[in-house]
């Protein structure tokens, strides 16, 4: 219901990044964000499953795209097409613990040690080594979440 969505969507009050799981709904999803103006604290796409197109809109309107273990699955291509839409300074990747386990620990219960096979396609997709795409997540998720800057010691 729309009192629903306005709820969620109005982290304006609190200053907060609003968070999106979107599934087969993108227009829809894109339509919501926008009319309830989500854009004005920014967000994260959950778990994208879209498309290039889809990602590409969500960075248009200021929002960072968040890449799990389905980024690694033979029938994803165009998923990994979508990790080249998004600028490094708006790519998260993410566990979505205890679900989507990456290959090749598929089918296991997922855990945050398997976000680096996620990692790795989504490195190698953008074309940058891991440790340049582990840095760039590292400061995206200490800016969006508005996180205290972590000591380099």
């Amino acid at each position: 219901p729309p009192g629903t969505v306005q709820f969620t969507v109005d982290g304006r009050k609190v200053g907060k990044p609003v968070v999106w799981h979107v599934r087969d709904a993108h227009v829809e999803a894109r339509a919501i964000l926008d009319e309830c103006g989500a854009a004005e604290v920014g967000g994260v796409i959950h778990c994208f499953t879209g498309t290039p197109d889809d990602a590409t809109a969500y960075v248009a309107m200021g929002f960072h795209v968040s890449f799990s273990g389905i980024v690694t699955y033979k029938n994803a291509q165009p998923i990994r097409d979508a990790v080249r839409c998004v600028p490094l300074d708006r790519i998260l990747i993410e566990t979505d613990c205890p679900y989507l386990a990456p290959v090749p620990m598929r089918g296991r219960r997922n855990e945050p040690a398997f976000v680096v096979h996620t990692a790795e396609v989504v490195a190698r997709e953008a074309g940058i080594p891991v440790a340049d795409l582990a840095a760039a997540t590292v400061a995206n998720t200490a800016r969006i979440f508005r996180f205290p800057a972590a000591d380099p010691a």
